[in-house]
């Protein structure tokens, strides 16, 4: 881990004591929150969100090929959950085949029994570790989803949700959440492949014309639509856009609150990713 990201894993500690992280102790540093940091000051690291079945339309497969090309082009680390099926399968494949660098965080569980198969069908796939073909990819495992959700967001300077289902959902509202409320400060771009996005970018909406979402906090989420006409969605080069987004975007230069504050009003000392 860099500095950075070792500092972030033991702010998250105090916040999550299930979460272990005595392996990277974390250096001592004045508090500082970083506000509005450039593309370059973020680890290049991307984490990639997303389901761990193909999906019914292929334009979402081919969108998921685009970003694991993009990224390895661009030489951006992908950090995602692991597994070898679904989208999940395809985005990684894609970072391998193009020489890139990968890394999966793998809950022990999903290793013995059960795993990230098709969430469509009844059976349910292993996730097996060194698997033929994808022995590049570098594998962590961890005791428990918390702990992968922590790991992931530790490494990455950024998020990038692809189609998915329950468990996709969750981490890319949990990690827009410490963006507003300043755990950290790094970018969520939500891949918008036919749609897909849509019925969330509405829930906002919603949120912030009845007075539940602050309307400057509506940018925390970063849609990347591609073309108007739906049927150009299987060819676009949803690798760039969503690059290029994640890039570009520039965050709060607040933090809600202030997560090194001790109960008892001790403070501890490490700087905010």
């Amino acid at each position: 881990m860099t500095p950075s990201t070792s500092r972030f894993a033991h702010l998250v500690e105090s916040i999550f004591p299930f979460y272990n992280t005595q392996k990277n102790p974390a250096p001592k540093a004045p508090v500082v929150y970083k506000g509005n940091m450039t593309a370059e000051e973020r680890p290049r690291a991307i984490a990639v969100y997303c389901g761990s079945s193909p999906g019914k339309d292929k334009a979402y497969q081919e969108a998921a090929a685009s970003l694991g090309r993009a990224m390895a082009e661009a030489n951006r680390p992908l950090v995602y959950g692991g597994g070898s099926k679904g989208i999940m399968g395809i985005v990684s494949g894609a970072v391998i085949k193009g020489g890139g660098e990968v890394t999966g965080v793998v809950p022990h569980a999903m290793t013995r029994g059960g795993g990230e198969g098709d969430k469509t069908s009844s059976k349910s796939a292993p996730v097996l570790l060194s698997e033929p073909g994808r022995e590049k990819a570098k594998t962590i495992l961890v005791g428990s989803m918390h702990e992968r959700k922590i790991e992931m967001a530790t490494r990455a300077g950024g998020f990038i949700g692809l189609p998915g289902g329950f468990g996709t959902f969750e981490e890319v509202m949990e990690v827009i959440t410490w963006t507003q409320i300043g755990i950290h400060n790094k970018p969520v771009v939500l891949v918008n492949v036919r749609g897909f996005y849509e019925p969330l970018r509405l829930l906002i909406k919603n949120a912030i014309r009845d007075g539940f979402i602050n309307p400057d906090n509506e940018t925390l989420a970063i849609f990347v639509d591609g073309p108007a006409d739906h049927a150009e969605h299987e060819t676009f080069d949803w690798g760039k856009a969503s690059l290029e987004a994640l890039d570009n975007w520039e965050g709060p230069p607040w933090a809600m609150f202030d997560w090194t504050t001790k109960v008892g009003g001790g403070k501890e000392a490490m700087s905010r990713t």
